[in-house]
């Protein structure tokens, strides 16, 4: 049977794990909210436009 408390303590963690997190991190991704936004700002800036010409 496993001891989980044994097994916690000879854990350490990969520091390949550690590097991804702080290249993700430090990056600035778009994420579908940012993608959104832009789509609503964009189609709030043509909408007089377009009942301008009804």
């Amino acid at each position: 049977m496993l001891n989980y408390e044994e097994e916690l303590k000879k854990f350490k963690p990969c520091l390949d794990v550690d590097e991804v997190e702080n290249a993700i991190y430090s990056r600035d991704l778009t994420d579908v909210i940012d993608i959104l936004r832009e789509m609503m700002k964009s189609g709030q800036e043509t909408e007089p436009a377009e009942e301008k010409e009804e």
